[in-house]
């Protein structure tokens, strides 16, 4: 019975999994139509849940956030609570990964993407490291951790992925202040 329970699990999440991502690549296709009036305007990610609780909520972070981009939002991704773990580099063995890094994005959704984007599918990331990077560096949005979540979990700040800041307290206050639109994840 347990083997049984087990599988329907794992595979109830697979489908939930695969869900979030089809409902935010539609939101990704249907985003330009919905995009007016939003410049200017806030749109906080909170990314509160680790890769280890559930998958599918922190992968679904980037494209929710690249939807938001695409109906004029700035935007921020805030990694708190359970969620600054995905941060980490190195791990058991050590190195320079952080559990993003090694989660790979599905080839399904690198070429919805590459199609979206208007781009060849070799720029598209292939890990969802690589992922909230590109979204940093070519799209603007901006990556905060909660510093006091860090000293919890006992991620020191020169372990974590560099395109991150953390933040404290009256910084995160007023991020959460400041939002005209908030997602949790």
């Amino acid at each position: 019975m347990k083997n049984s329970l087990t599988a329907a699990t794992v595979g109830g999440w697979r489908k939930l999994k695969l869900l979030a991502v089809c409902a935010a690549v539609l939101g990704l296709a249907l985003a330009p139509a919905w995009a007016d009036g939003n410049e200017g305007k806030t749109f906080l990610v909170h990314a509160k849940t680790s890769l280890k609780l559930d998958d599918a909520q922190i992968c679904a972070v980037p494209n929710v956030a690249w939807a938001a981009l695409a109906q004029g939002y700035q935007v921020t991704i805030l990694f708190d609570a359970s969620g600054v773990t995905a941060l980490k580099k190195g791990g058991m063995f050590g190195g320079s990964k952080t559990p993003l890094d090694k989660a790979r994005l599905p080839e399904r959704e690198r070429q919805s993407l590459a199609k979206q984007l208007n781009e060849p599918l070799e720029n598209i990331p292939h890990d969802y490291g690589e992922y909230l990077r590109f979204l940093k560096a070519r799209k603007g949005v901006n990556l905060v951790a909660n510093r006091t979540m860090m000293l919890l979990y006992k991620i020191g700040e020169d372990q974590i992925e560099p395109a991150v800041t953390p933040i404290g307290l009256e910084e995160m206050a007023r991020v959460f202040k400041s939002a005209d639109v908030y997602v949790a994840y």
